[in-house]
């Protein structure tokens, strides 16, 4: 999340910001840990109704406007609606059952989610991946902790989770103020010295930006629209035979047709200026099921000559038209070439860390790098991090990136990472003021029809 928001708001935007950044992250800090604190003695003063209202009422808002999604959005939200609603009626029952379900519920998925990663980081070995297992074990042992009953029997789970919660978002925070103080560039997009020095040469002869003229839309650009392109061929869709059915491996791994031939898909950019970032092996590399656990491995020995593609018109007739495509408005070109010609200097190829996935999503994030602030410009205020956060998308887009991040960049994660980071770069109206948009407006035209016909009526008769 840390990087993620530094990329989206921008260096500048926070740096100009970061003390009162780092005073709320102590605040926010400071008060996870009384909560927390307080949990542990049994005796709460922690307002857990009040938590459960807030969630009901999320609830309520969002599957009244879960309709309004597209696709995957519409699933997401219809999950996020029945599962806030869910906690809120366990919240709400408050004996010891109550309790109890909400607390193996929530350890469960610590549990799930730090056993993945820790499988993960051993199976692909990139660098650093040591880092990462620490992160799971501690993740394990917290899930541990909600599920065993000392030493509050289950009435602290909810209060262990709000504290939780504000102790990592203060710490976040926290590091944020830290980084950007006295940072020229932005490492969360360039992350080596050579680029990074690139970016701060280029930044000397930037223009200012000025604020978008349009802040929402209400779609994605049209097809004749200048429009960042972010195109995959989906596992399946670009497969040359009929595929086997595998939920979610097809969908984010890769398919197996009935010759045993695996499938991983393919993942590119193009910008309407011509850059097409396209990395692909200069030699097929065998993806036979004896080789391809071998070649997960993110070592040096598994490095192999890359290729990058010259154009989409080009790539698409050799091969076949991408399977989707996700369009942004809002992108800095200027960066985004700055960002390409440093990375294509280096064409090595690595089926986990150095993929066409990473290539693309990398470009991605150099290319909406201030995406956030660059809406509302130099008057940009508060008001751009708030809505950032608020976000639903911004969430994913985090949670997406951290898989990726510790397992591999695959084309169907690319592709769910472009369309959440495009619902934060081209932001829509919020789904509950459309709704209520729409309600004033039948209403409107109802009460002119009525009218309408009011005055349109036959006289009455006589008596």
């Amino acid at each position: 999340m840390v990087r993620l928001m530094m990329i989206l708001l921008g260096v500048e935007y926070l740096r100009n910001r970061w003390r009162s950044l780092m005073a709320v992250g102590w605040l926010l800090l400071v008060v996870g840990m009384g909560v927390f604190i307080d949990a542990l003695d049994g005796a709460l003063g922690f307002p857990i109704t009040l938590v459960g209202w807030l969630l009901l009422i999320e609830s309520a808002l969002t599957l009244a406007v879960a309709w309004a999604g597209v696709g995957g959005q519409r699933r997401l939200r219809h999950a996020k609606g029945i599962a806030f609603a869910l906690a809120a009626a366990l919240i709400f029952e408050g004996n010891h059952h109550g309790h109890f379900i909400l607390s193996i519920l929530i350890g469960i998925a610590f549990v799930l989610d730090g056993l993945l990663q820790a499988t993960s980081a051993l199976v692909v070995r990139y660098r650093r991946y040591q880092v990462a297992l620490g992160f799971a074990v501690f993740e394990i042992l917290l899930g541990v902790f909600m599920i065993q009953p000392y030493p509050t029997h289950y009435k602290g789970t909810v209060p262990y989770c709000v504290g939780a919660f504000f102790i990592f978002a203060g710490w976040n925070l926290i590091v944020v103020a830290s980084r950007v103080r006295k940072l020229a560039s932005n490492p969360a997009v360039w992350g080596d010295p050579s680029a990074e020095a690139a970016s701060v040469a280029g930044n000397a002869g930037d223009e200012p930006r000025h604020a978008l003229q349009t802040r929402e839309w209400d779609g994605p650009p049209a097809d004749d629209e200048p429009a960042l392109t972010v195109h995959v061929w989906t596992p399946v869709g670009s497969s040359k035979a009929q595929t086997q059915w595998h939920p979610i491996v097809d969908r984010y791994i890769a398919a197996v047709d009935r010759n045993g031939v695996i499938s991983t898909g393919h993942a590119a950019l193009e910008a309407p200026d011509g850059t097409y970032v396209s990395l692909y092996p200069a030699v097929e590399i065998d993806r036979s099921p004896d080789d391809f656990a071998r070649l997960l491995r993110a070592t040096r020995e598994n490095d192999v000559p890359g290729l990058f593609q010259p154009s989409y018109a080009i790539e698409s007739k050799a091969w076949c038209p991408s399977t989707v495509r996700v369009r942004i408005r809002n992108y800095d070109a200027l960066r985004l070439a700055r960002f390409w010609s440093t990375y294509r200097e280096d064409k090595t190829y690595n089926l986990t860390y150095r993929n066409c996935s990473s290539s693309v999503s990398r470009a991605l994030e150099a290319a909406l790098e201030g995406a956030a602030g660059r809406l509302y410009g130099a008057r940009a205020g508060w008001g751009a991090l708030l809505r950032m956060i608020v976000t639903p998308e911004l969430w994913v887009a985090a949670q997406i990136r951290k898989r990726a991040v510790t397992m591999a960049w695959t084309p169907g994660l690319t592709l769910d990472y472009a369309r959440a980071l495009s619902m934060v770069a081209d932001p829509r109206p919020y789904g509950w003021l459309k709704v209520a948009r729409m309600a004033l407006m039948k209403m409107r035209d109802s009460r002119r029809e009525w009218r309408a016909g009011g005055s349109n009526a036959d006289p009455p008769a006589q008596v």
